[in-house]
């Protein structure tokens, strides 16, 4: 009896020995399930033409299947504001949007990194036809229209009316509009001025409504504009996703740079432009559209700097804060 007792524990031993091996290899090696949509957010405006040509291309769907995604759902808007908490709510995976108002959301504890460029410079300061400019003193009393406070626009027109002596918050009337309010605007005479990016001021000056004084790239040399921003959970639980992104972004760019003529017309079919207008802006604009992070990293701590200065964000943040470089390495290495 004795033995039966003994041979019946060391069974219920063994199993029990067994069914815990297996609820610990079960949670060892459970994985995290695969991101069958990816939710990109982007702006109109030509400063981001690798991501629209990448998916006019079916780039975007064909090279992410792979790493199980399915749908690729594009999200549109008007200024990085709005883009960028959209993203803090946690319903963007990827983002198109101007360093600053990037930075601006990173205060606010958003969870993503900088992973590539998307351009450099690019928009400009668009006047009335009327006004007679010589130079920055001959802004003072004008209302200017142009993206919201936290944005690369706002942020390198304050900066700069303040180097050169003008207060922009008593010297001129700096309203905030998206883009097609802002345009909408200067061709009724309802402001004085625009400072937009790009095709804009080129529409504005071929409809006679403004012209062009003074480009971002005088305002601001070599200044960062774009840039392509991936949340922490992907970067976290899908690096090589990440790193495929990088690497459409670079191709979409390149080719953006390379064909220059069927971007103009892709840009202008899916965004409802006159084609010639597009084709004049990328001839007459100072943007770049570029991808190394490398190029922008030094301007984006900078901007950091100057939203802080203004008030913006109340603290200061590092390249390391801001940037994930290492997909993009990865990318250009394989």
């Amino acid at each position: 009896m004795k033995r039966i007792n003994t041979i019946l524990i060391l069974m219920l031993m063994v199993t029990g020995g067994v069914f815990l091996a297996g609820c610990t290899s079960q949670e060892d090696t459970e994985e995290v399930p695969d991101v069958s949509t990816l939710n990109i957010g982007y702006q109109p405006s030509t400063h981001q033409l690798a991501y629209m040509t990448a998916k006019e291309k079916g780039w975007w769907e064909e090279d992410l299947a792979p790493y199980g995604v399915e749908n690729v759902r594009e999200y549109e808007f008007p200024t990085g504001a709005p883009e960028m908490q959209s993203m803090l709510a946690g319903d963007l995976d990827v983002a198109y949007v101007g360093a600053a108002p990037f930075v601006a959301t990173l205060a606010s504890d958003l969870d993503a990194k900088i992973v590539a460029a998307a351009n450099s410079q690019g928009s400009d300061l668009v006047l009335r036809p009327d006004i007679t400019y010589e130079g920055p003193d001959d802004l003072k009393g004008l209302d200017i229209a142009t993206f919201p406070p936290g944005t690369i626009q706002d942020t390198i027109l304050r900066n700069w009316l303040k180097d050169n002596g003008i207060d922009p918050d008593n010297d001129v009337d700096i309203k905030a509009m998206g883009p097609g309010d802002a345009i909408s605007a200067i061709s009724a005479g309802q402001v004085d001025a625009v400072f937009l990016p790009h095709p804009a001021p080129t529409l504005i000056a071929e409809e006679g409504n403004g012209r062009s004084v003074v480009y971002s790239g005088e305002m601001l040399p070599d200044h960062v504009c774009c840039v392509v921003v991936v949340s922490g959970d992907l970067i976290r639980n899908h690096p090589d996703l990440v790193t495929e992104i990088v690497k459409t972004h670079i191709k979409g760019t390149e080719y953006s740079n390379e064909n220059q003529d069927e971007v103009a017309q892709l840009y202008a079919d899916r965004q409802g432009w006159d084609v010639d207008v597009i084709r004049a802006s990328l001839e007459d604009w100072d943007g770049q559209l570029i991808a190394d992070p490398t190029i922008i990293a030094e301007s984006t701590v900078d901007y950091a700097q100057i939203q802080y200065e203004l008030g913006y964000v109340n603290e200061e943040f590092t390249r390391a804060d801001m940037f994930d470089m290492s997909f993009y390495e990865q990318a250009t290495a394989e």
